[in-house]
C-alpha cells in the first residue's frame, strides 16, 4: 500500500511535492508544499523542463508554475506521490484518477497494489462511480489467465477481507470482474481507467 518507489532525483533536477489542486497555479510559493509523507502532486524543475505547450495556453496554465525568485519554470507532472524519510520518491497514481469520496480520497496505486497480491488476480484498477450524491469506489479486477474458474462471490469475499487489513483499501467493498482491461493504444500497458469507469457505471446501473 505504499505505492511504487521510483528512487531519488537525478542530477540537476529538482522535485517537490505540492498540495493537491486541480486549479492553475501562476506563481511558486513555499506555501504550496505538502507536509512530510503527505501525498501530493509531483512538481519538477531543471534544464529539461519546457516553458509552455505549443499554442495550448490553457494546458500551459494548468501545468506550469513560474518561480520569479529563480526565474525558472516548474512543471506539474499530474502524477501523485510523496518522499519517504530516506528521500526516495513514491508514486501513487495520476491526479485525475484519484477517487474522491465523502469520507476521504483514495489513490489508485497504493490501493491496487494491495489487491494485486491475491494469487488469482492479474491486475486491478480503482475507479469512481457516482452514487446518491457521493462517489462509490469500485475495484475492477482482471483475473489471471489459465486458472480454474472461481466463484465470483467467494472471490469478492476474499478481496474484501484482504482490503480490510489496510487503511488505504479498507473502504473499497465493491468489486467487478472484467475479462481484459482496455489499455492506452500508445503504450498497450497503461490501463484506460476512463473507459473502465464508464463500464463500471453501466454494470452497477
Amino acid at each position: 500500500g505504499a505505492g511504487v518507489c521510483v528512487g531519488r532525483p537525478v542530477f540537476n533536477m529538482g522535485i517537490s511535492i505540492i498540495k493537491i489542486s486541480d486549479a492553475p497555479i501562476a506563481e511558486w510559493s513555499e506555501d504550496l508544499l505538502a507536509g512530510p509523507n503527505e501525498i501530493g502532486e509531483i512538481v519538477v524543475r531543471g534544464p529539461v523542463v519546457t516553458h509552455e505547450y505549443y499554442k495550448r495556453p490553457e494546458s500551459t496554465a494548468l501545468a506550469k508554475i513560474m518561480d520569479g525568485a529563480t526565474n525558472t519554470v516548474c512543471h506539474r507532472m499530474g502524477d501523485l506521490g510523496y518522499f519517504d524519510s530516506s528521500g526516495r520518491l513514491w508514486m501513487c497514481g495520476r491526479k485525475s484518477h484519484r477517487v474522491q469520496t465523502a469520507s476521504g480520497t483514495l489513490f489508485t496505486i497504493p490501493a491496487e497494489r494491495i489487491f494485486d497480491e491475491h494469487p488469482g488476480v492479474r491486475r486491478t484498477a480503482l475507479v469512481g462511480v457516482a452514487r446518491d450524491g457521493d462517489t462509490l469506489p469500485v475495484l475492477c479486477v482482471e483475473l489471471k489467465k489459465g486458472l480454474p474458474p472461481r466463484d465470483e462471490k467467494k472471490l469478492c469475499e476474499e478481496l474484501r477481507a484482504l482490503g480490510a487489513q489496510y487503511p488505504k483499501s479498507e473502504r473499497i467493498e465493491t468489486f467487478l470482474f472484467h475479462p481484459n482491461f482496455p489499455v492506452d493504444i500508445r503504450h498497450n500497458a497503461k490501463i484506460f481507467r476512463e473507459k473502465l469507469a464508464v463500464w463500471a457505471a453501466e454494470q452497477l446501473t
